[in-house]
């Protein structure tokens, strides 16, 4: 124990310097997996035949293979076209394969309306797109809050792999210091402490977010 917190104590700045970086990782390749998997949920309930397959067939491969593979092949197979840092490898690696879940959750949803909305939209002569936009996707976003939290949180403790490119995240800090003090235990303890305070802290932020949009819902149906 006062090796623990010794450690603790001299090295708590790295940590949260790292956690920082965590976080910014984690939003910026969340947000790609947004548009992303807004695309490819669009693509799935198309009616091109060709478009469905294309969608099913990403999907398939994405949640049928583990990330780490999908990191090194992104990052090995993109390094013979273009130069990217350790950080845009990383998100992009992430929001790939975040996409295709993201997906699924979006054409969940959308699907989830009732199709009369669409139908008395169209017969008022509402364009399609226009009618996704200002009826369908709007209670679409609001369903698919929660299962984009959890994603969220999955997409946070998965940075972790993203330390196999170099980048100094948490993972990759608690193996820095563990080699460098080898007090190995203690520094994945205390890597493991971070990554459980962040996930609470955005486990409470998300369950605030659920809990205003549905006073939202009420305060609307009031």
């Amino acid at each position: 124990m006062e090796d623990f917190l010794q450690l603790l104590g001299e090295t708590w700045f790295g940590f949260l310097k790292a956690a920082g970086l965590t976080v910014q990782l984690t939003a910026v390749s969340l947000v790609m997996a947004i548009c992303i998997g807004l695309v490819f949920a669009f693509l799935r309930i198309s009616d091109s035949k060709l478009l469905r397959g294309f969608a099913k067939t990403y999907i398939t491969v994405i949640r049928g293979t583990p990330l780490i593979l999908q990191i090194m092949v992104l990052y090995f197979g993109i390094a013979k076209l273009i130069l990217l840092t350790d950080f845009w490898a990383g998100a992009l690696a992430l929001a790939i394969h975040n996409g295709a879940y993201i997906a699924e959750i979006f054409r969940g949803t959308i699907q989830s309306i009732d199709r009369g909305q669409m139908e008395a939209a169209r017969s008022l002569g509402m364009p399609y797109p226009l009618a996704m936009r200002r009826i369908i996707l709007p209670q679409a976003f609001k369903r698919a809050i929660p299962p984009l939290g959890n994603q969220f949180i999955i997409g946070l403790k998965d940075s972790s792999l993203v330390g196999l490119l170099g980048f100094q995240e948490l993972y990759l800090t608690s193996q820095s210091t563990a080699a460098r003090t080898f007090l190995q235990f203690e520094s994945y303890t205390i890597a493991g402490l971070y990554y459980l305070i962040l996930v609470l802290f955005f486990t409470f932020l998300l369950n605030r977010l659920e809990k205003r949009m549905d006073v939202e819902k009420a305060g609307g149906r009031s």
